[in-house]
């Protein structure tokens, strides 16, 4: 058995590239998208359409309700289902998406937590009433972890607090103890080169197709049914549509919004898959093919 995966900016064609190497090589396919894993977000996840799911087994796609958690931890001991999944099926795997921060925390590993008690989660819940003293507190007890975490990132501040709050350790002195452990050991990593004049295209399109299949209703459907305080509702995509049905902006400026913020969401992808992949292949859609099917034979 084999297992690579395919990685890129959104709209650079990982899922066409992942379903045809799927077909010719006897592969499932891993999703690692952070919104495709939710049932009824089709239209601005982008997901593959029902005739391409039905083609090719997929995992991590049409998994989950918006309303349950989910997070890294469980996206691993999801890998390692599907992996086990393939093993015995006589697959190979291919694992491919947007969301290259999934793959980084398989290969790198992560580390055991605490649980965490009711009194604990209460303190800090209080804490983050005021992000910045919560921010400063940390900074205080372990500078040398902080320094990597931004003054307005409440979602990586609130996991420190929790953590130094239970264990009395700081980041640095919890994770000396108890190091990451990777879950993938050795993968090809195959990455989708494409310039930004033809990135922007490739969004431009894609954004007015969305639209054109129903987006709007689509995310006045999830707002209805599940609200606005969600992660995934406050997706590029979602988010735009929102302020549109606020009054917030025009049609023409949801649209021209949602490419601008998918085109910068596009960069940061890019400057992500250089600096933490930097073995992986890179090498335009064409080139990659054929290094793909190379590593197949």
């Amino acid at each position: 058995m084999k297992k690579i995966a395919i990685i890129g900016p959104t709209a650079s064609g990982k899922s066409d590239l992942a379903i045809e190497m799927a077909m010719q090589h006897n592969a499932y396919i891993l999703s690692i998208d952070s919104l495709s894993i939710y049932k009824e977000i089709d239209i601005a996840s982008a997901k593959p359409s029902k005739e391409e799911l039905a083609t090719i087994r997929h995992f991590g796609v049409d998994e989950i309700y918006l309303n349950t958690h989910f997070d890294v931890a469980i996206f691993i001991k999801r890998y390692q289902e599907v992996y086990q999944k393939a093993q015995k099926d006589g697959k190979n795997l291919i694992i491919v998406g947007g969301t290259s921060f999934y793959l980084k925390s398989m290969t790198t590993g992560l580390s055991d937590l605490p649980q965490y008690t009711q009194e604990t989660k209460q303190q800090v819940a209080k804490m983050l009433h005021d992000l910045p003293t919560a921010y400063n507190y940390l900074n205080t007890l372990d500078p040398k972890y902080m320094q990597h975490i931004r003054a307005n990132d409440a979602y990586r501040i609130e996991k420190m607090l929790l953590l130094a709050i239970e264990s009395q350790l700081t980041p640095t002195e919890w994770f000396k103890t108890y190091p990451p452990k990777p879950a993938i050991k050795a993968i090809e990593i195959f990455n989708i080169d494409v310039s930004r004049e033809l990135l922007r295209q490739r969004i431009e399109k894609r954004t007015h197709k969305m639209i054109e299949m129903g987006l709007i209703d689509e995310v006045a459907m999830l707002e209805h049914k599940y609200g606005r305080d969600h992660n995934a509702m406050k997706a590029i995509g979602i988010i735009e549509v929102l302020e549109f049905l606020d009054g917030f902006v025009t049609k023409e400026e949801m649209v021209e919004n949602i490419i601008t913020h998918t085109a910068q969401l596009a960069k940061r992808q890019q400057t992500f898959n250089r600096t933490q992949f930097k073995t992986a292949y890179s090498a335009s859609l064409e080139y990659l093919t054929k290094a793909i099917s190379q590593t197949f034979h």
